[in-house]
């Protein structure tokens, strides 16, 4: 015995225009109210096989089905369904010959040089040289914005990675640090049109911050390493004005 036509329950819509019952549909199916216009599919187990289709509106039955046309598509949709869209990324392979910047806070440097050290192993394990690299120590993390907008404008480097740890504490310092940090980078980047990429922890204790820095949550300055290298990939061989 044949299967019956399975369809997706996805392409059923309640209206109050359409019949109750949908007198061509294969297989006599008739449990559905209506259904979406375009495009659908169906498939007939039996055949083991999947087709296109198109509903078309007629007067008293609803709609009865037909085969897709994927030349009709074409005038339908405005374009064809099957022209390729460029697509454009940043490469994890494609590292070598890049510069990289790193902008280090002193403060809470129990965490923020393991996270540097983790930045450092990323950019060797994808091929990075170390005479590629340059590391800039600041006092803290409020100080990240200014210097590392100041390397992105001098052209030397393809992306700067800006690493620091704010932990919050009895009073508002820490939101007015974390805050000052975050738009100073982005500020950064959008200044100089060089990459600039925020790897700074914001915690609300030194538990939090360590597991982050190499703990059971991983090395943040690993994964913003990764980051830089896509960005400057990104923008080296894409978006290079």
């Amino acid at each position: 015995m044949e299967a019956a036509t399975a369809f997706s329950s996805s392409w059923f819509l309640k209206s109050s225009i359409l019949p109750r019952t949908l007198h061509n549909f294969p297989n006599n199916y008739h449990h559905y109210q209506s259904i979406i216009s375009l495009p659908v599919r169906y498939e007939l187990s039996s055949k083991s096989s999947s087709s296109p289709l198109r509903l078309h509106p007629q007067k008293e039955i609803g709609f009865w089905i037909e085969p897709w046309n994927r030349k009709k598509a074409k005038g339908l949709f405005g374009t064809s369904q099957t022209s390729a869209v460029r697509q454009i990324t940043g490469s994890l392979t494609c590292a070598e010959g890049l510069r990289f910047a790193i902008v280090v806070a002193r403060f809470n440097e129990i965490v923020t040089k393991p996270l540097l050290e983790g930045a450092l192993d990323t950019f060797k394990r994808y091929l990075v040289k170390e005479e590629d690299i340059d590391v800039v120590w600041v006092p803290g993390s409020f100080e990240i914005g200014v210097v590392a907008e100041n390397l992105g404008k001098s052209r030397k480097y393809q992306a700067i990675l800006c690493i620091g740890a704010v932990i919050r504490g009895d009073t508002s310092h820490y939101d007015a640090v974390a805050n000052s940090a975050a738009s100073g980078v982005l500020s950064a980047g959008l200044n100089s049109g060089v990459p600039c990429i925020f790897g700074v922890l914001t915690c609300d204790n030194m538990e939090q911050a360590l597991n982050r820095a190499g703990g059971k949550s991983g090395n943040k300055g690993s994964e913003a390493a990764l980051t830089a290298i896509e960005m400057a990939s990104l923008f080296e061989h894409h978006l290079k004005l």
